[in-house]
């Protein structure tokens, strides 16, 4: 079923250029678009491919608009942020052309007889929730996921096949959390003794707000005394380890396969490349963009783009390189031994 333009514009804003009649059914890439597709333009790079696009539509920004408009046949949207405009038509296209989900209870799911279940959850087959745990309004729980004792999950969100969210935890409002999450699991906390380890049993929870994503096989493990906190809008990528009493600060983004280590504390709308690591018990302030492979090593007090690796170079270079790091104390002792040495002859002027 198709959704008109003049109804997306009336609901998102934008200046048509067009026919409000014209119908899309789908969102499709720039090359791939057909006759009832609508696509984008947020880099001015690609405008060729703008122009020779099939799609019924173009979301575009004004600066766009005025190069593909002569040369390109479709309807235009113009807005000041192309792509974000484009994420929230998605949503609406993706959303109409499901079927909502129907409320109700599978009848191999396993549902504790102590547990509030809101008529309309939709609970999937071999769904288990225990004791005293709470599903919300509107919540979709799908196959194999467990939900623990007096978890909490709140209205419009959505767990995935198999996800795994622990006793007492809590999630809030529209939540997404894909396949093989693991919410709630213990953190890694250990005393020494004698050269043994002795386990510290992981007694707080996982409290996560609304609109926040997950990604597959992401872990947040519970905290050891205090709570493990996920604020609003933050999204995780998949394979990502957030390790107990951390706090990661409202609407922060997180690329795959970051590793961020106990207790530290992340700032609001900071982002992570993928595979960054962040030390425990330090603070990283808001608005912190941390690239790629990054290792924070210390707290970050100042806003601002950091890195924290060597570029990539052909291996020979590098060991080369690696070499000459390792006698850079040497080198800076004889340097200054040098400039002492001028000093003197020079009768210790500078």
């Amino acid at each position: 079923m198709g959704t008109r333009l003049g109804d997306l514009v009336e609901r998102f804003g934008g200046q048509l250029a067009g026919s409000p009649d014209v119908e899309v059914t789908a969102v499709a890439s720039l090359e791939h678009a057909g006759a009832s597709d609508i696509s984008f333009l947020s880099n001015s790079k690609r405008r060729a491919q703008a122009l020779q696009s099939r799609a019924a539509a173009l979301i575009v920004s004004p600066a766009d608009d005025v190069a593909v408009a002569e040369g390109y046949a479709g309807a235009r949207i113009v807005t000041g942020n192309p792509h974000a405009y484009f994420a929230h038509a998605a949503q609406y296209l993706v959303r109409a052309g499901e079927a909502p989900a129907a409320g109700g209870t599978h009848p191999a799911a396993m549902v504790h007889g102590t547990a509030r279940v809101d008529p309309t959850a939709c609970l999937g087959p071999h769904v288990t929730v225990e004791a005293g745990a709470t599903i919300g309004a509107h919540a979709v729980i799908d196959a194999g996921c467990y939900i623990g004792r007096d978890a909490v999950i709140g209205e419009h969100t959505h767990l995935f096949a198999n996800v795994t969210f622990h006793a007492r935890c809590v999630i809030g409002a529209r939540g997404i959390i894909h396949s093989g999450a693991v919410i709630g699991g213990d953190g890694f906390g250990f005393a020494i003794e004698d050269g043994v380890y002795i386990k510290i049993p992981q007694v707080g929870r996982v409290l996560i707000g609304d609109d926040v994503d997950i990604g597959s096989n992401t872990t947040v493990d519970r905290g050891a005394l205090d709570d493990t906190v996920i604020e609003d809008g933050v999204k995780l990528d998949n394979q990502i380890q957030i390790g107990h009493n951390c706090r990661i600060g409202a609407h922060t983004a997180m690329a795959g396969c970051v590793g961020v280590a106990g207790s530290a504390v992340i700032g609001r709308h900071c982002t992570f490349g993928g595979a960054a690591m962040v030390n425990g018990h330090i603070d990283i302030c808001d608005h912190v963009d941390i690239t790629a492979g990054t290792l924070v090593a210390h707290s970050i007090r100042e806003p601002g783009r950091y890195t924290g690796y060597y570029p990539i170079t052909r291996n020979a270079e590098w060991e080369r390189n690696a070499a000459l790091l390792r006698n850079l104390p040497a080198l800076r002792d004889k340097i200054r031994a040098l400039e002492r040495a001028l000093k003197a002859l020079g009768g210790g002027e500078d």
